[in-house]
């Protein structure tokens, strides 16, 4: 239980009063007095405008539902339900034409296109691993993954027979992304003493100690030249490896990926922030025996084409995603003594510690463009989006920073912003650098605006639904109306599957095939051989294609994924029910009993699937929904959680920190957590897991 300190009216948890004062503010020429005095300030204004859009949230949600009650059984037309979302102020009147104005944006966001990370803030070990992703090997992605079409490598060390098919992958890719003279191939490079004939020489960008550099649709290649290294000596060319820019950007999550319920982890989450802002976060972890630490890699140094010394990033341009506007914590109270809006926290503090990078206080930099990128998910249409402007404005008002130093992501994942784009494009048309879609919540969304209506389809069905290519097609095409290509990121979801790379390869080159000018990927080394689908695909050029293409029309995006007329078998029923059972139970105990908020969950046929609170979101949602209207019972969900309570616990029982469900599953917080999900699915707010995640976790916490 954290003691606070009073301020202005306000109470501070004492850990996070004294991390702000003691090395958030120092430097910035933030005066802390006056910091504290604005903060409160800040609160006292923010907090209630924040509460009347939540209560907005809920007053659309029951007028939907009523309307839905009434036509309950009936189809539904068009027309009349689009009138009635405009009465009701769901649906706004479109912007005229406009361009998004944004300036000071960073090349890696505005005029590159590549792979980006997402990354759980409480994980020193795993932010540093993403940032260091700018630059992946392409031997160690293919020598480790499915991505390569060739046997294993056998046990026992490094497989030189797995290596000699890995070399000869990595060289094909280098025909393809720097081709060679005369039809001459990099597997037949003799040697580079001799010179390289490229056979486009304005892709030579110089060289580095040991290697040359080259450029390809924005892309830095570096072919590493090394006769000694174990691998290069063996190679005609001395060839050691081959290194790909990868993860231009990537996203420090404060929101769903991260399990902070309290001031004790909201200030681990800020401590970790700052150490990437300054540059001297230090990982010390034991691997095999031996500690390991590990730093953020710096800038990596070259002599350009005429000789002169240049650097080029040696990080990924990192982003912070802060919470939405739904939650509260502890961290600080209010006048009243309520928990205080976690997202006015988030978008305070995570811009005070940025400070640190824009002025150079620490050893490394993050935007040499001299911006904060804010990534704010959950917003429900324009209003809440204007709301995010309001609030940035006064916190650069309260630290002393140029307006529009902040820059905005705005999340594309739930239905009233999807469905209202332009309108919350345009809301913040000067600060924003980033649009993207995320299905999972966007589903969950789904079902829970038109939870009243009826039945849904299966999960599986609803992935191929109308609504779901409207909804992709719009987030690419309305961001490339409002002028976003070259200034901006728009953004695809995550490929779930870290150990399906081959599958990855082969399917997610459809992301930059949209026009998306980057997608996220679950690992450093997903990066790395996204990295070459935008080789493979101009990205820019493909959204001068695709802008011409139109914008698929509301009706398609608000068609409802009603399953009308559908009869499921019994044995169709038990296995959707076990199938987000499972799902549910095998994240919820990692996030109750052990706080971890993402991380690799088996799936009911025990394939790793990364998973956040949006799977969650989905799985609850559509249980909920099914027992609603009768497809299941009760019962039956009882019955479907404790099966796959047992085969949860199954899958776990190698972990000596897992505690089992099935043998207890009323003294299981973890289990009762999930079950909640489910019975009280339909009162949560816009099925949002947070609120019951927070209160189970914080029970756990408490009792020790």
């Amino acid at each position: 239980m954290s003691e606070y300190i009073a301020q202005n009216g306000i109470q501070i948890a004492s850990e996070l009063f004294d991390f702000i004062n003691d090395r958030a503010l120092p430097g910035t020429g933030v005066d802390s007095e006056k910091f504290w005095t604005g903060f409160a300030q800040l609160l006292g204004k923010f907090a209630p405008r924040n509460a009347e859009l939540l209560a907005k949230r809920e007053k659309l949600q029951t007028q939907i539902d009523n309307w839905h009650k009434e036509r309950r059984g009936q189809s539904i037309d068009q027309n009349e339900y689009q009138t009635y979302l405009r009465e009701i102020g769901y649906l706004v009147e479109e912007p005229a034409p406009f361009s998004i104005t944004t300036e000071n944006v960073d090349p890696e966001i505005a005029t590159m296109a590549g792979p980006q990370l997402v990354v759980p803030s409480l994980n020193d070990r795993f932010v540093l691993n993403a940032a260091n992703a700018r630059w992946g090997s392409l031997y160690d992605a293919f020598y480790g993954t499915d991505a390569l079409d060739a046997p294993p490598a056998k046990p026992g060390g490094y497989d030189p027979e797995r290596g000699a098919h890995v070399v000869k992958a990595a060289k094909a890719v280098l025909d393809e992304i720097v081709p060679l003279t005369d039809g001459q191939k990099w597997e037949d490079l003799g040697d580079p003493s001799d010179g390289i004939a490229i056979a486009d020489e304005s892709q030579y960008v110089g060289t580095s100690a040991n290697g040359r550099l080259f450029r390809h649709n924005g892309l830095h290649v570096e072919v590493i030249f090394d006769p000694e290294h174990p691998i290069g000596r063996d190679d005609p060319s001395g060839i050691a490896d081959v290194l790909l820019e990868a993860a231009l950007t990537t996203i420090i999550d404060m929101e769903d990926s991260v399990a902070a319920v309290d001031a004790e982890d909201k200030t681990l989450a800020y401590t970790n922030w700052l150490g990437l802002m300054r540059g001297d976060l230090d990982a010390s972890f034991d691997k095999g025996g031996k500690t390991i630490s590990r730093k953020a890699n710096p800038d990596r140094e070259y002599k350009d084409r005429d000789g002169n010394a240049a650097t080029l990033a040696g990080r990924s341009l990192m982003f912070v995603r802060n919470v939405g506007h739904l939650m509260t914590n502890p961290a600080v109270l209010l006048t009243d003594g309520s928990e205080a809006p976690e997202g006015l926290l988030d978008g305070v503090f995570t811009s005070l510690i940025a400070m640190h990078d824009i002025k150079g206080l620490g050893e490394l930099r993050n935007s040499r463009a001299g911006s904060i990128y804010i990534v704010k998910p959950k917003m429900h249409g324009p209003e809440e989006c204007a709301f995010t402007n309001d609030l940035f404005d006064a916190v650069e008002d309260l630290l002393g920073l140029d307006r529009n130093t902040i820059k905005v992501g705005v999340m594309d994942e739930e239905r009233r912003t999807s469905a209202n784009l332009a309108a919350c494009i345009h809301a913040v048309k000067h600060r924003i650098v980033f649009i993207n879609t995320g299905f999972l919540d966007r589903t969950g969304d789904e079902i829970h605006t038109s939870m009243q209506g009826g039945a849904m389809l299966a999960k599986a069905d609803i992935k191929s639904s109308d609504w779901i290519a409207a909804y992709e097609q719009r987030n690419v095409a309305i961001g490339l109306a409002c002028g976003m290509s070259g200034k901006a990121q728009i953004g695809k979801g995550m490929w779930a599957a870290p150990d399906m790379m081959a599958d990855m390869m082969e399917q997610k080159i459809g992301h930059p095939m949209t026009g998306a000018n980057t997608a996220w990927v679950p690992s450093p080394t997903a990066a790395t051989l996204h990295a070459i689908h935008y080789h493979r695909l101009d990205v820019f050029a493909r959204q001068n294609e695709v802008a011409g293409e139109g914008i698929a029309s509301l009706d398609k995006l608000l068609t409802i994924p009603f399953a009308d007329g559908h009869n499921w078998s019994v044995e169709e029923i038990e296995r959707e029910l076990d199938n987000n059972a499972q799902g549910i139970l095998g994240y919820v105990v990692r996030w109750i009993d052990q706080g971890i908020g993402c991380s690799k969950v088996p799936d009911i046929n025990d394939v790793g699937l990364m998973e956040d609170r949006a799977t969650l979101r989905i799985s609850s949602q559509h249980m909920a929904n099914w027992m609603l209207h009768g497809v299941c019972s009760a019962e039956q969900v009882d019955a479907a959680l404790l099966r796959m309570a047992a085969k949860v616990d199954g899958q776990n029982a190698a972990d000596p920190l897992y505690r089992p469900m099935a043998s207890d599953p009323k003294g299981s917080l973890a289990f009762q957590a999930a079950r909640d999900l489910v019975f009280k699915g339909i009162e949560q707010p816009s099925g949002y897991t947070e609120p019951l995640l927070h209160a189970y976790r914080r029970k756990l916490k408490a009792a020790g």
